[in-house]
């Protein structure tokens, strides 16, 4: 490669960057790191990150969507277990006929545990219902709040989530302080975050920042992760990114309900990285002192983020690569996986090609672990973008880019001022022309 005089100072990166993709060029011995990896996700240890219904959920979408059957039935087991503790027979019934009593007859359909369930459900429900007609006709705002979240944690409890939902949005009326308005904004972004409500969750977050006086610490960390899956669900990476990225520290183990603190630098970092720039990606994430908290909690996305960002593509890849399948069992980002690691891959390449006159696509190919004809395919479509100023010589495989002429650019800049200038002087001299023969002045006495 040779690079032109203005950009010279990214040739120290070279034999780095052909190192890290092979043996390269001056026989440099490839970078070592410690890549996870890629043994099938440890069930029992990421249901442990959560709590409550998200973390039934989450184990169903697992045993859903994993091909390794003894994963899926781990999957059933801790699920069945975890809904035992709780109240929702609906859910159990499923969790069962998906078993097909395929884990022994300790996880079988257990009618005596369902219906003791519902019928205390029943007893609870009229209970409720008589306390909150009681509060109504005493017309006590406090009490009927309180009567109405009664109402919305039971349903929550047993998976009636639009009447949750419901029960949860009618306490506004009776809240007279700004942390009633912002409990209830939260009960309402859990509830629409299980439904995957999301515009419920954006406008919900919206009005519990109204309340800024009653927003401690966590519950910021909170609406910033629940801002951060809404703008994640919409593709809006740079948006959640950033939101994910404001999330305090303060979060710790205080929202499991809905998100674990792993999970913000997963999200947040691969958002980050496939939608900053290099000096966002320094300043925003690297340098980020709060966000290095959660960094630290999952090694391979902090490793990754580094070796983007020194240009060692090869070592990026191949993490991107071990966290993949893991992260199609993730209940919020497998949707979002292949685009995102499709933009992140093609910023790399954009990135791998920017400072230099020529590049071998040998070379290039070795760094980024592809074929020289696959290789083609992707830079000719990033061409075809326009992300990438450049032409392919097919019959040498080199790339050469196509700079711009910074001599005739400057030309055509100085001939567009001057012809600015000529007009701006012309307009002048007009309207001096005019003030001196009095024409404005007769004109707004023809009209009178």
């Amino acid at each position: 490669m040779e690079a032109e005089d203005d950009i010279g100072r990214y040739m120290m990166d070279e034999n780095e960057i052909y190192a890290n993709g092979g043996d390269g060029a001056g026989g440099e011995p490839q970078r070592q790191r410690p890549i996870i990896s890629g043994e099938q996700l440890d069930v029992e240890a990421y249901a442990a990150l959560y709590s409550g219904r998200t973390k039934i959920m989450r184990l169903l979408f697992i045993a859903e969507r994993c091909d390794n059957v003894s994963m899926q039935l781990e999957a059933l087991r801790m699920a069945y277990d975890e809904i035992k503790k709780g109240e929702n027979t609906h859910i159990f019934r499923d969790v069962v006929q998906k078993i097909d009593g395929r884990l022994g007859p300790n996880y079988g359909p257990d009618p005596a545990w369902a219906d003791a369930v519902d019928r205390r459900a029943e007893q609870r429900r009229e209970k409720l219902e008589n306390e909150l007609n009681a509060y109504r006709t005493n017309l006590i705002k406090e009490s009927i709040r309180m009567g109405y979240n009664d109402f919305g944690d039971f349903y929550y409890a047993h998976g009636a989530l639009a009447e949750a939902f419901k029960n949860y949005v009618r306490t506004r009326d009776y809240c007279t302080t700004s942390k009633h308005i912002v409990h209830m904004c939260l009960n309402a972004i859990l509830v629409s975050i299980e439904m995957g409500q999301f515009t419920h969750v954006t406008s919900y977050v919206s009005k519990a920042e109204q309340s800024p006086d009653a927003v401690d610490a966590v519950t910021s960390a909170k609406l910033h992760c629940a801002a951060g899956l809404a703008h994640l669900e919409g593709k809006k990476y740079k948006l959640a990114a950033r939101k994910f990225l404001e999330t305090g520290p303060e979060l710790g183990n205080n929202y499991t309900e809905v998100i674990a603190a792993q999970d913000v630098a997963t999200y947040g970092g691969l958002c980050a990285l496939a939608s900053f720039d290099r000096t966002e990606l320094k300043s925003k994430v690297i340098d980020n002192s709060n966000f290095r908290n959660f960094l630290e909690l999952v090694p391979e996305i902090r490793e990754l983020i580094q070796d983007f960002y020194t240009s060692h593509y090869a070592s990026c890849l191949e993490y991107l690569g071990n966290l993949k399948a893991n992260l199609l069992l993730d209940i919020h980002l497998h949707d979002h996986v292949e685009t995102l690691y499709d933009q992140i891959r093609n910023k790399a390449l954009i990135q791998y090609t920017h400072p230099f006159v020529s590049v071998d696509l040998c070379m290039m190919a070795n760094a980024f672990k592809t074929s020289i004809a696959g290789l083609e395919k992707e830079l000719e479509a990033l061409i075809t973008e326009n992300q990438i100023q450049a032409r392919i010589d097919s019959h040498n495989k080199v790339l050469y880019a196509r700079h711009a002429d910074q001599r005739n650019a400057t030309f055509q800049r100085v001939l567009q001022t001057g012809g600015e200038f000529d007009r701006d002087v012309r307009a002048m001299l007009l309207r001096v022309s005019l003030m001196k023969h009095d024409y404005a002045l007769k004109a707004s006495r023809k009209q009178h």
